[in-house]
């Protein structure tokens, strides 16, 4: 599909969502893809992509910021507390702060660094058993203990689960957001980015669409 035609997209649901142009960011999912697939994409002039894995992005993301100027790059994988330090040095924004012992650790980190990346809050709004995230219930509280804390909340962020439409789930963390006064919602992947645009997304994350299938391999 290629990135011209996401870019392509987006702007139609822009458009149909009766909003402005260029008011979602694109992150371009580039975990586990090929140097080269990234590298073309990098060409092509985009500068905004999201990792899963420190470790991974450790790898690679120094050479290319430097190759690349005006690279931004987001955590958008579970972050573990102890390669908090690692992360909150390689992102621009982590958008899986998901628990108050990590919200701790990143406080800490700000205070010693005296700055943060971008935070956005993860929401479980399916109530998945197996997945990470603040509980819808849970969410008001844990905003205002990330805020206590002076952390930069921006936003929130959701992964619908994968046997339900996502459109509720969009409009719940789009609600979520508004009553607690945050801008930021990042939600909408390749298969469903255009109905997150049309619930308000400020940030779709899309791989695959992108950069073709990824080879665990």
């Amino acid at each position: 599909m290629g990135l011209s035609e996401i870019q392509a997209r987006i702007a139609k649901a822009e458009a149909e969502a009766g909003r402005e142009a260029d008011s979602v960011k694109l992150i371009a999912v580039s975990k586990v893809q090929p140097a080269e697939r990234v590298e073309a994409v990098l060409r092509e002039g985009h500068r905004l992509f999201g990792e899963n894995y420190v470790q991974e992005a450790q790898g690679k993301w120094p050479a290319w910021r430097e190759e690349f100027p005006g690279c931004e790059v987001h955590m958008i994988g579970p972050l573990q507390s102890n390669k908090a330090k690692l992360a909150v040095e390689l992102f621009e924004a982590i958008h899986t702060l998901d628990r108050p012992s990590l919200g701790k650790k990143l406080a800490n980190l700000a205070q010693a660094r005296g700055a943060s990346p971008d935070l956005f809050i993860q929401v479980n709004t399916g109530c998945e058993p197996q997945k990470a995230g603040v509980l819808p219930d849970d969410l008001d509280a844990f905003v205002a203990d990330m805020r206590g804390k002076d952390l930069p909340v921006v936003g929130l962020m959701c992964i619908p689960p994968e046997s339900e439409d996502p459109a509720p789930h969009f409009a719940m963390l789009a609600e979520m957001a508004g009553r607690n006064g945050l801008d930021g919602l990042s939600m909408g992947m390749s298969s469903d980015f255009e109905k997150a645009i049309a619930a308000g997304a400020t940030h779709v994350r899309v791989g695959s669409a992108i950069f073709g299938a990824r080879d665990y391999s």
